[in-house]
């Protein structure tokens, strides 16, 4: 799964000829993920939900967004439950990094591998273990898109920066996007939530205090290259953990023209 290296600009100052941003207020990074050769409209991605107000209600509802996909942890929903102030939608949980309790509404009986492992808090070794980790929740993913009357959904994380940030260019890639349209809405997290200037502090669900980090080409593709090695292509990755061939073509019929 090699990926051709985009030259002469560093991937965290890369920035989209077309910004996908959309103005929800109160929710952080907020992006239509229909790029490229993708149709628009379908498939959001987004931070939290939970500091939703009545004004982000209204605009959630203007875009018809009928699902919720969250990606974060079980402790993480029940710490910033998500907002939803009378909006009527779906709400899905598949959490993208361990979390026992999570997994096992997921359906998965075989953990091992999954208990005990913390989460790294440095970006680099993180996103490779995210491209490991995440596997089931990738493949439901894949499988809730392709249902009937999903969409439109948007998937969301904390700050919709690295879980929802590898979910969507897993999608993409999926769907044929070129590298260098994926890579650009990937670090165009660092414009939304003004990483470009480097780390940032925040509280976590424990109120234990840590950073958000700028995200990157490299990082990026170091989860997508673990895939590679360990799977060989996205596509035996996703059926490696459950997806099949029809869950695949419904995704492409949803969201390819």
């Amino acid at each position: 799964m090699t990926r051709p290296r985009i030259e002469e600009q560093s991937a965290s100052q890369i920035i989209p000829a077309q910004s996908h941003a959309l103005d929800v207020p109160n929710v952080r990074n907020f992006r239509d993920a229909g790029i490229s050769v993708m149709r628009s409209g379908l498939l959001y991605r987004s931070g939290s939900l939970n500091r939703l107000t009545d004004a982000g209600v209204e605009r959630i509802r203007e875009l018809g967004i009928r699902t919720v996909i969250d990606l974060r942890s079980g402790a993480e929903n029940k710490v910033w439950p998500g907002q939803q102030h009378g909006l009527e939608v779906a709400w899905i949980a598949l959490p993208a990094l361990p979390d026992r309790a999570g997994l096992e509404r997921m359906g998965l009986s075989d953990f091992s591998g999954f208990d005990g492992k913390e989460w790294p808090v440095d970006p680099e070794k993180l996103y490779p273990f995210m491209a490991v980790y995440a596997g089931p929740a990738m493949a439901r993913l894949v499988q809730e898109l392709g249902r009937p009357g999903v969409a439109p959904v948007v998937v969301q994380c904390a700050v919709g920066k690295d879980r929802t940030g590898l979910a969507m260019a897993v999608i993409q890639s999926l769907l044929g996007v070129a590298w260098q349209d994926i890579v650009s809405d990937f670090v165009q997290s660092n414009i939304e939530l003004a990483l470009a200037a480097g780390p940032t502090s925040f509280v976590d669900e424990a109120g234990v205090t840590r950073y958000s980090h700028p995200v990157s080409e490299d990082l990026l593709r170091s989860a997508m290259d673990t895939i590679g090695a360990e799977h060989g292509n996205l596509t035996a990755y996703l059926q490696a953990h459950g997806a099949t061939p029809k869950d695949l073509a419904a995704l492409r019929s949803l969201l390819l023209p």
